[in-house]
């Protein structure tokens, strides 16, 4: 196995290999890894199944303790590859709120930030 990163490596089928490649991953390749699913009208209208988070997005939860609850992206860590949202927070012993980081797998997208227009969707066309 080779000991530098390569973007281009993907045909083992050892979980250690993917393991190893998804830890390695510097941040540019690891925004990829940070797509969550679309909402099933956003799938109609876009054609396509997932893309990925940017903050401002609507997100609902499908996984976890926090299932069920919806809210907006305040911000997506890519090192993580998790995303912290409006709404679904831990209160600390002095009593302060802090945002709870949850995993980018177990959220649904149900509404698109389309400001700024850099994202690509069915047959390249951007949103906006």
């Amino acid at each position: 196995m080779k000991t530098v990163f390569s973007v281009g490596w993907n045909r083992s089928v050892q979980p250690r290999k993917q393991r190893k490649f998804r830890y390695n991953a510097p941040l540019h390749v690891r925004v990829r890894f940070v797509s969550a699913h679309l909402s099933p009208e956003l799938r109609k209208r876009h054609g396509r199944r997932s893309l990925p988070l940017k903050s401002g997005d609507v997100v609902k939860v499908q996984a976890g303790s926090f299932k069920g609850k919806a809210g907006k992206v305040s911000s997506v860590d890519t090192k993580r590859v998790s995303a912290y949202i409006e709404g679904i927070e831990s209160s600390r012993r002095d009593g302060t709120k802090v945002f709870v980081p949850v995993a980018v797998s177990s959220l649904m997208i149900v509404e698109l930030n389309e400001e700024g227009g850099r994202r690509v969707l069915k047959n390249g066309r951007k949103t906006s």
